[in-house]
C-alpha cells in the first residue's frame, strides 16, 4: 500500500513534469514573499532558554531589581598617568550622556563624589597614618605650592629640600619618589617629549593605588535585536566619541570597549566573518561532488532545484511555526541542506542504476520509487524524529531548531519524490554507459567478508574503549571558550578578569537586609574558593573613630596651609629661571652632604638646564609640571574633610547598586583566580550555593546554562533513540533490522566520543549542537544498507547505494567542513566535531555494517 502510494506520486510527477516544476517555482516565490514579511531574526540571547527554568526566573528578577547592570558597554580607560585617565573618562561620559538617541544610561561608579570625599577611610589604619605623616611632613612644600601653583612656586618649594639637608640634616628618603617624579617631568620637557606630572601619584600615595590604573564608563545602549550586532550603532557612536577625545588623539590615553553587549556583538561579527567566502567555496565543492556522483548537469540542476524548493518551503514553515528565529534556530538552513541533499543524491544515483539496468527512463523512475522511496521515507521520518526530540526540552534555541529541522526533513522527502522526478524528466539526463557503482569498491566486498570477524572484534574493542573514556569527555561551560580571543572585548575582559566591575564569574545574592548581608558575608568570605565579598556594608569602613581622629589631626595642621588664596600672576620665563637659580643655590650645598648618586643630584642638573632653557621649553615645563596640581589640591582638601559613614549616610545613587528600596541588600561574591576554570567555577558555585541557595549572577547562570544544555541533549538523545526505534520497527517490521540500523548508529556515536577525548576536543555551548546531526546522517546511511541487504543485495560496497552514500557524505562534509575555517572558535569547533562525527559514521556504515551483514549472511547460509 505504502509503496504503491509512493510509486503513484513519482509517476504523477513524471507525467506532469511541467506542471510540477511550475508549481515548485510558484511555491518558491510565495515562500520567499511570505517569509520576507513574516519571518524575523532576533539576536536576543535571553530567548535561548525557557522562561520556566528557575534560574532564568531568578536572573530575570535580578535584572528587574538591578537593571543598571544589564546589557552594558564598558569603556576601560587607561593613560600615562591617572589624571589623564580620569579626564578622558569624564569627557567620554559627558559626551555619551548627551547622545540620548543611542544610550539609555551612562555612569561612572568609580567617580562617585562619595568615594572622593570618604576615600581615606577605606585605607587601613596603618596606611592612613603613614600617608597623613607623609603629607604633614610636606606641609612647607604644600604651602609654597598653594601660594604659587606654578613652576616658579615649585622651584621655590624644591629649595626647601636643600635647606632642610643643609640646616637640620633632614632625611630625604620619603621624598625620593617625588624628587624622581619632578626630575622625569623636567627631563622629558627638556628633551622635547613633555609628559605631565602626576600629582595624584605624588600626593595620593596609597589612596591613588587603591583606585587602580583603570577608569570605567558604563553605558546601556539602545539595541536593535533585528540586526546582526544589536549594539553596533551605539558602539560605533562610542568609538567616534573616543577617537575625538584629546588625550586619545594625542596618543596619551587609550579606551577599550568590553561588556556584555560588546562581547555578544563581536561574537556575532566573528561568526559572520568570512562566511561569504566560505559559502562560495562550499558551493563550488558541493557542485564538484554532485558532478562526480551523477556525472551530468542534467541531474545536478534537478537536485539543486529540489533543495531550493525544500529549503524555501522549510523557511515558509519556520515563518508560520515560530515567526522569529533565534541565534540557534537561524542555522536550520545548514542542517537542511546537509541532510536533505542525501535524499536527492540517493534518488538520483539509484535512478542512474536502474536506468542502466532497464534502458528506459520511465521504468527506471518507477523502479526507483518502488525500491528507494520507502528507504528515503524511513530515513526522513527517523531523522525528523531525532530533531523533534529536542522540542520538549528547556533549551528553547535548539527546541526551535529541532521543530524547524524536523519539519524540514518531511518537506525534503516530499520534494524529493514530488519535484525531483519532474525536474529529471524535463532535463532528460543521458543514459548510463556503465554500472553506476564503484568497481574498485566492489573488490573490497570479499575482503570485508573474509575479515568480518576481526572487523567486528576491533569495532567492539573501540566501543568498549569509548565507553571507558567517556568520563574524560570534557564539557567546557566557560562562555569565553567559544569566543574569538583576539577581539578587543575578549582581550580586555581577560586583562580585567579580577576586577569586580568586569569579572564575568561573579555570584550575586539578595539578603533580606543589610544586617543579614553582613552575617552572610562573614560566612562567605572564609570559603577557600572566595577572594572577595562586597555588599553595602563594605562601604562602611572599620575603625572609623581612629581613622577620623588621624584625619582630623592632619586637617588641623594642614587646613591653614591648604586654604585657597588669591590667584598669583602667571609665571614668566625669566621668573622661572630666577626661581631655578635660587633653588640651585640651596640644593648645591646640600649635595655635598648626600651620596653622589642621590636623586637630588638629578634634580639639580635639571634646574641648571632650566636656567638656560628657551622661553618655549620653560612654558611647556610650567604647563606639564602643574597641569593637574590645582585639581589634586582640591581633592586633598576634600579628602581631609571626611565624615563618619553609616548606612544611612551613603548617598542614594551610590547605594542603589547594593540596596533595594525595600531594604534587600545585594552581595557580590568574586572567585579566586584559580577557580575561573570550568571545574573551578563549578566548585565555586557549589560552595557559595551551599550557604546561599538563592545565589544568582553570571557564575550561577553559566553553570545552570551548562546543566540545562547537557540535560536537554541527554533527554533528547533518549527520546530520539526511542522514537527512531519505534519508527524503524513499525516500518521495517523486524526487530533484527531495527538492531542492524541502531547498532552502527551507536558505534558511530561512541567512535565520535573516543576521537573527541583522544584529540582532545572538549564539548562546548556551540559544538554540542552538532550531535543531532550524527543521528540524522547516521540513521539515513544505515537504513539504505540494511534495507538493500534485506532485499538481497550482498555486495554493498560496490553498489550504487555506496556511491550515493559516499558522495552524500562528501557533500555534507563540505557544507559542514567550511565551518572549521570560521574565525569564531565555537563555530570552528562545531565544524570539527561535525567532520569527526561524519567520518565515524562513514566508518560505521562502510566498514562495520558490511562486516555485520556479511556475518549474518554466513550464519544464515
Amino acid at each position: 500500500m505504502l509503496i504503491r502510494l509512493l510509486v503513484s506520486l513519482v509517476d504523477l510527477s513524471r507525467r506532469n513534469a511541467v506542471s510540477f516544476v511550475l508549481a515548485g517555482v510558484v511555491l518558491v516565490a510565495f515562500s520567499a514573499w511570505f517569509a520576507s514579511n513574516h519571518l524575523g531574526v532576533t539576536t536576543d540571547t535571553d530567548l535561548l532558554f525557557s522562561d520556566r527554568l528557575p534560574w532564568r526566573q531568578h536572573a530575570a528578577e535580578m535584572n528587574k531589581d538591578f537593571p543598571q547592570f544589564r546589557n552594558l558597554l564598558v569603556a576601560v580607560v587607561d593613560a600615562r598617568i591617572p589624571e589623564e585617565a580620569e579626564a578622558t573618562a569624564a569627557e567620554l561620559a559627558h559626551r555619551m550622556s548627551a547622545d540620548t538617541a543611542r544610550f539609555e544610561t551612562v555612569r561612572r561608579p568609580d567617580a562617585s563624589p562619595f568615594l572622593q570625599k570618604e576615600g581615606l577611610l577605606f585605607l587601613s589604619l596603618k596606611q592612613l597614618s603613614a600617608l597623613m605623616d607623609q603629607t604633614i611632613d610636606a606641609q612647607p612644600f604644600l604651602g609654597q605650592l598653594v601660594a604659587d601653583p606654578s613652576a616658579r612656586g615649585l622651584f621655590a618649594a624644591l629649595s626647601l629640600l636643600g635647606m632642610g639637608v643643609t640646616e637640620v640634616g633632614a632625611d630625604l628618603t620619603a621624598y625620593v619618589k617625588p624628587i624622581l617624579g619632578f626630575h622625569q617631568a623636567m627631563a622629558d620637557a627638556l628633551s622635547g617629549h613633555p609628559t605631565p606630572l602626576s600629582w595624584q601619584a605624588l600626593l595620593g600615595g596609597s589612596l591613588s593605588d587603591l583606585a587602580g590604573p583603570y577608569r570605567f564608563v558604563l553605558a546601556q545602549p539602545k539595541q536593535n535585536y533585528g540586526a546582526l550586532e544589536p549594539g553596533g550603532a551605539a558602539t560605533q557612536a562610542m568609538r567616534a566619541i573616543i577617537a575625538d577625545l584629546p588625550y586619545v588623539k594625542a596618543g596619551d590615553a587609550q579606551v577599550r570597549i568590553t561588556g556584555q553587549v560588546a562581547l555578544a556583538d563581536e561574537e556575532f561579527a566573528s561568526v559572520a566573518q568570512g562566511a561569504v567566502q566560505e559559502l562560495i567555496g562550499s558551493v563550488m565543492l558541493i557542485t564538484l561532488w554532485l558532478f562526480l556522483a551523477v556525472h551530468t548537469w542534467r541531474l545536478i540542476l534537478p537536485i539543486l532545484m529540489t533543495l531550493t524548493l525544500g529549503l524555501m518551503l522549510t523557511v515558509l514553515f519556520a515563518a508560520v511555526a515560530v515567526g522569529t528565529l533565534n541565534l540557534v534556530s537561524v542555522g536550520f538552513g545548514v542542517l537542511f541542506v546537509g541532510i536533505a541533499v542525501d535524499f536527492s543524491i540517493q534518488f538520483s544515483v539509484r535512478f542512474r542504476e536502474y536506468r542502466f539496468e532497464t534502458g528506459d527512463a520511465a521504468a527506471a523512475m518507477t523502479e526507483t520509487a518502488r525500491r528507494v522511496g520507502v528507504q528515503i521515507l524511513i530515513a526522513a521520518l527517523a531523522t525528523a524524529a531525532g530533531f523533534l526530540a529536542f522540542v520538549p526540552t528547556d533549551f528553547s534555541g535548539v527546541a526551535e531548531l529541532g521543530l524547524i529541522a524536523g519539519g524540514g526533513m518531511i518537506i525534503a522527502f516530499i520534494c524529493t519524490l514530488g519535484l525531483l522526478p519532474a525536474a529529471i524528466t524535463l532535463f532528460r539526463p543521458p543514459g548510463e554507459q556503465a554500472e553506476v557503482g564503484f568497481a574498485w569498491a566492489a573488490r573490497m566486498d570479499p575482503v570485508v567478508v573474509r575479515w568480518r570477524r576481526p572487523i567486528l572484534l576491533v569495532s567492539a574493542l573501540l566501543a568498549v574503549a569509548a565507553v571507558a573514556s567517556s568520563p574524560f569527555l570534557v564539557f567546557n561551560s566557560d562562555p569565553l571558550a567559544t569566543k574569538n580571543p583576539n577581539t578587543e572585548a575578549v582581550r580586555t575582559l581577560h586583562d580585567l578578569i579580577n576586577n569586580p566591575v568586569t569579572n564575568p564569574y561573579t555570584i550575586d545574592i539578595l539578603a533580606p537586609n543589610a544586617k543579614a548581608a553582613a552575617a552572610l558575608t562573614d560566612r562567605l568570605k572564609v570559603l577557600p574558593e572566595v577572594s572577595q565579598v562586597i555588599s553595602i556594608n563594605s562601604f562602611v569602613p572599620d575603625d572609623q573613630a581612629k581613622k577620623l581622629a588621624v584625619i582630623a589631626d592632619a586637617n588641623s595642621i594642614l587646613a591653614p596651609t591648604l586654604a585657597p588664596r588669591g590667584t598669583p600672576a602667571p609665571a614668566t620665563p625669566n621668573e622661572m629661571r630666577m626661581a631655578a637659580k635660587a633653588a640651585l643655590a640651596q640644593i648645591d650645598p646640600a649635595l655635598k652632604k648626600l651620596p653622589p648618586d642621590h636623586a637630588l643630584a638629578l634634580l639639580a642638573n635639571d634646574l641648571r638646564q632650566m636656567e638656560t632653557a628657551s622661553d618655549a621649553v620653560l612654558n611647556i615645563t610650567n604647563k606639564e609640571l602643574t597641569r593637574f596640581l590645582p585639581e589634586q589640591l582640591d581633592h586633598l582638601r576634600l579628602a581631609l574633610s571626611a565624615q563618619p559613614i553609616t548606612l544611612a549616610s551613603i548617598p542614594a545613587d551610590f547605594a542603589r547598586d547594593w540596596l533595594l528600596p525595600d531594604g534587600r541588600a545585594r552581595i557580590q561574591v568574586n572567585p579566586k583566580p584559580e577557580f575561573h576554570t570550568p571545574s573551578g567555577l563549578r566548585r565555586f558555585v557549589a560552595a557559595v550555593s551551599a550557604i546561599a541557595p538563592n545565589a544568582g549572577g553570571s557564575a550561577v547562570t553559566i553553570e545552570a546554562t551548562s546543566n540545562t544544555i547537557t540535560g536537554a541533549f541527554r533527554s533528547a538523545a533518549i527520546y530520539a533513540l526511542i522514537a527512531i526505534a519505534i519508527i524503524l520497527f513499525v516500518l521495517l517490521r523486524r526487530l533484527l533490522d531495527v538492531v542492524l540500523v541502531m547498532a552502527p548508529l551507536l558505534l558511530s556515536a561512541l567512535l565520535t566520543l573516543l576521537v573527541a577525548v583522544t584529540l582532545p576536543l572538549p564539548l562546548n555551548f556551540a559544538n554540542i549542537i552538532a550531535l543531532p546531526l550524527l543521528l540524522g546522517v547516521g540513521v539515513s546511511f544505515n537504513i539504505y544498507f540494511v534495507m538493500n541487504w534485506r532485499a538481497g543485495l550482498r555486495n554493498p560496497l560496490g553498489s550504487a547505494t555506496a556511491r550515493a552514500i559516499l558522495f552524500s557524505a562528501l557533500t555534507t562534509g563540505t557544507a559542514f567542513g567550511s565551518l572549521t575555517m570560521s574565525a569564531h572558535p565555537g563555530t570552528a569547533s562545531m565544524g570539527k566535531l561535525l567532520l569527526i562525527s561524519l567520518a565515524c559514521t562513514l566508518v560505521a556504515t562502510l566498514v562495520f555494517i558490511p562486516a555485520l551483514l556479511a556475518n549474518l549472511s554466513r550464519k544464515g547460509s
